[in-house]
């Protein structure tokens, strides 16, 4: 720690002398700044070699030579041949290669956003009472950490404007995780996984969305099954709806037992128009569902909090 004091005190007396370049003579100035960076650089590699000598003093040290195979354990060391996906990115890959498989790309969404992609370019309108209901975060600095994977619809009309002035369609999903400030219990967590879809063409309707939405499910849970839609609100999507399936077999539903899955819509003119493309020429649809119900669903669980609370005995079952 005293050398590092003492070297970081050197590189304060090289930074002064830069000062006194203006007193040197033009034609020396040259070989002077050369010499003081040579000086510079010097000082701050025996800084970075001294910093890392510290921080590896630091880490607290391990037998690499103790046993560590799958029949042999540390006392509280878990061996590397027990990893395993988390279940939730495990069920984001699957739900990612479905969409593939059906001609979408895939664009990952972001951890911190801003007004304009959380509100503006969605339609909300200043002051829209809309917009209180999502209750989300923000940093000190205005930052939104989204509470929606619907941020991301902006860019991605933006992104991709360019397949339809070649004559093809928008096809996109974009899996992220998004926050809400809610209160946590057995249901409700503040922090869960999303997956949104966009699709643009100059022909599409709500028919083809349904029916993309359909064979995603049917394909997810195996099995054919019939769907449901009752009107919904979203500022972005005009007419907006929620998408219901009949329960599937597997996980015990029985004819005429419905869940709602998902929001959906029509993309609203005013989210294209900002987007720079014309809903007079061109129609959108979008879509956005919750990964962690689709992974309780799926497997019987019954506590959301488990995917984030880092769980071991919960996290060995997958």
């Amino acid at each position: 720690m005293q050398e590092l004091t003492k070297l970081k005190d050197e590189l304060k007396k090289i930074n002064a002398e830069y000062a006194g370049i203006k007193d040197v003579p033009a034609e020396k100035r040259g070989e002077f700044g050369r010499v003081l960076n040579e000086k510079k650089n010097a000082i701050l590699a025996k800084i970075a070699e001294a910093e890392e000598a510290l921080n590896d003093a630091a880490v607290e040290p391990i037998d690499i030579t103790a046993p560590c195979g799958p029949n042999e354990k540390l006392p509280n060391v878990y061996s590397t041949f027990e990893g395993s996906s988390h279940p939730l990115m495990a069920e984001l890959d699957r739900v990612t290669s479905i969409y593939q498989m059906m001609g979408f790309d895939v664009v990952e969404s972001r951890q911190l956003d801003d007004e304009f992609h959380m509100f503006d370019s969605l339609n909300f309108a200043k002051e829209h009472p809309a917009r209180d209901g999502y209750d989300t975060f923000r940093t000190e600095e205005g930052l939104i950490p989204p509470a929606h994977t619907s941020t991301m619809q902006h860019r991605v009309l933006k992104m991709y404007k360019h397949n339809l002035d070649e004559g093809k369609d928008i096809a996109v999903v974009v899996p992220g995780r998004v926050y809400r400030n809610e209160d946590v219990d057995a249901t409700h967590e503040h922090t869960f996984y999303q997956c949104e879809g966009v699709y643009v063409s100059k022909t599409c309707t709500m028919g083809d969305m349904l029916g993309i939405l359909r064979e995603f499910f049917e394909k997810y849970y195996e099995q054919k099954l019939n769907i449901r839609t009752q009107p919904g609100y979203f500022p972005f999507t005009e007419p907006s709806l929620e998408f219901m399936i009949e329960k599937p077999k597997s996980l015990g539903g029985k004819k005429g037992d419905f869940l709602e899955m998902l929001g959906c819509g029509m993309i609203h003119p005013n989210v294209l128009k900002m987007a720079g493309i014309d809903p007079t020429e061109y129609h959108g649809f979008a879509w956005g569902g919750g990964i962690d119900r689709l992974v309780m669903l799926r497997y019987g669980l019954k506590d959301v909090r488990n995917f984030e609370a880092g769980n071991l005995n919960f996290l060995k079952e997958f």
